[in-house]
């Protein structure tokens, strides 16, 4: 039997990552994670994200392409990480989440991830380093 597919973004807005702290379930609550949810029947990963994303957070967002690597979560589930662009909205804890925040790439150490997510966060902390550093380097004509 295949496991079921869990879906989280790595959103990304002017250089920085979204966390999100879990208010539910009791024994993830005041951990952070990569927001996302299941995929449903019928839908496809990246489509799953953006309904999750607006359901949770009331944003729109553009999945943009998925971090290698799965990690297992509770049994028959594994996660696959997307990063995302926040298109419109201001992200709001609206499910499963009190608090979110915006980290800079060098500052994703600055809170409590679900161990599940740290590896996915490392490496979208690296792609939005990258980013942010050809960013600068096209602005700078160089």
């Amino acid at each position: 039997m295949d496991d079921r597919v869990v879906v989280a973004g790595a959103v990304f807005d002017g250089g920085r990552l979204l966390a999100a702290r879990r208010s539910a379930p009791p024994e993830l609550a005041g951990r952070w994670e990569l927001p996302g949810g299941k995929v449903e029947p019928g839908e496809s990963p990246e489509q799953a994200l953006v309904r999750e994303l607006r359901e949770e957070l009331g944003v729109e967002v553009e999945p943009l392409e998925r971090i290698p690597g799965q990690w297992p979560l509770k049994p028959g589930y594994v996660l696959w990480v997307w990063t995302a662009r926040l298109l419109t909205g201001d992200p709001q804890p609206l499910e499963d989440h009190d608090a979110l925040r915006w980290l800079d790439p060098d500052a994703t150490g600055e809170v409590d991830w679900l161990p599940q997510d740290r590896p996915a966060v490392a490496r979208a902390a690296r792609i939005l380093a990258e980013r942010t550093l050809a960013a600068g380097e096209r602005r700078a004509g160089g």
